[in-house]
């Protein structure tokens, strides 16, 4: 049995592999009326796509979005919507040499232990190529909550690349999209771009932290014991290929604060309840406070590089290894785009769970 599937009322599944003919999603759940086009999802693939500067693969693909179904003169009609990106710049001679090694770091020897075959052109559904597909759905997601919660905003930026951190002090939400790091730091960019054209040139990689906040997000997202918020947003983001690492909020620092820190203390404001921090993440006991969520993932290095390394053949003989081909330098780069998608179908899929469950009702407070 293999897993392809994500979410609860707003369910996408993913299929196509990095050097296939194709890949792509079908989503079912997406509420009817929701006004929708090609051009609308593929502003958020043109993010993530490869080959835009030297600091990503240099891999050539348009990701140009074919919606196949459930669209109906520009509008969702509720069936199930059939998302489709061709690949057209494979180059599977690059993987000749590993077809019988197993590259370290990489899923090759799991997939082979797990499945006694592998698709070795690109990692087949291992690759990072198949999240274009879950940006595709995250598009859609995107429009439907700009109809359902026009309030909903969400944004995603790097905030470590390898040991260099941005400085919070100089956090700027305009700087997201004035560099290629999506990093909200201006001189933070500056310095990550002469520290990863050095790891490019030298054939090396690195890893990377993001974080994806959510701002709007109403109260009561969300559901005890099993059906938490952060459950299924932990669950999206650790999906992600390359993923080690998730958090919420505070995170793992939270273990070094003392109660009366991490308490996030409550007062009344004019249009409701209001809170002097948010160590929470804008989730309490699974469900969301009405402050920003926010979501921190870590991305390890990218697995393929130009620099040799031991391994085993699949006869078992010790062997060596150098990866070819056009691969990341720091894969977390395009996985700023993934994350955004994940927060959006996770926030969809439980608006609609919420409206399902309650109708939107809400403890009256004050």
């Amino acid at each position: 049995m293999s897993i392809n599937s994500f979410g609860h009322l707003f369910r996408l599944t993913t299929w196509g592999e990095s050097h296939g003919p194709a890949l792509g999603a079908t989503v079912d759940g997406c509420p009817p009326g929701v006004t929708v086009d090609e051009a609308m999802i593929q502003q958020w693939l043109d993010k993530r796509k490869p080959g835009q500067n030297k600091y990503t693969t240099q891999r050539r693909e348009a990701d140009e979005v074919k919606i196949l179904s459930g669209v109906f003169e520009g509008q969702t009609t509720g069936t199930p919507i059939q998302l489709m990106i061709e690949n057209i710049d494979q180059r599977s001679k690059d993987y000749g040499d590993i077809a019988e090694k197993f590259r370290p770091g990489h899923a090759d020897i799991t997939y082979w232990q797990k499945y006694g075959i592998r698709d070795y052109r690109g990692g087949g559904r291992s690759s990072a190529r198949e999240t274009a597909s879950r940006v595709a759905a995250g598009g859609l997601a995107r429009a439907a909550l700009a109809k359902l919660a026009p309030e909903i905003e969400i944004k995603g930026y790097m905030t470590r690349m390898g040991t260099h951190e941005i400085d919070r002090e100089q956090f700027d939400w305009d700087q997201i999209d004035q560099n290629p790091f999506w990093v909200p730091d201006a001189a933070a960019a500056e310095t990550w771009a002469s520290y990863l054209d050095g790891l490019r040139k030298s054939g090396s990689s690195v890893g990377a932290v993001i974080e994806v906040v959510a701002r709007g997000v109403p109260a009561g997202l969300g559901a005890p014991v099993y059906g938490k918020l952060d459950t299924d947003l932990a669950a999206a983001m650790m999906s992600i290929n390359a993923v080690k690492g998730v958090e919420i909020g505070e995170g793992m620092s939270a273990a070094m604060l003392t109660g009366e820190l991490n308490a996030d203390e409550i007062s009344m404001g004019p249009n409701g309840p209001e809170y002097s921090s948010n160590h929470s993440g804008g989730i309490l006991g699974g469900i969301s406070t009405g402050q920003d969520v926010v979501v921190r993932f870590a991305v390890k290095p990218t697995s393929s590089i130009l620099q040799t390394r031991k391994t085993i053949t699949k006869s078992g003989e010790a062997a060596e290894i150098i990866t070819k081909g056009r691969h990341d330098p720091c894969v977390g780069i395009r996985a700023v785009p993934v994350g955004e998608a994940m927060m959006a179908c996770v926030i969809l899929d439980h608006l609609l769970l919420d409206r399902g469950q309650t109708g939107g009702v809400r403890g009256p407070i004050g």
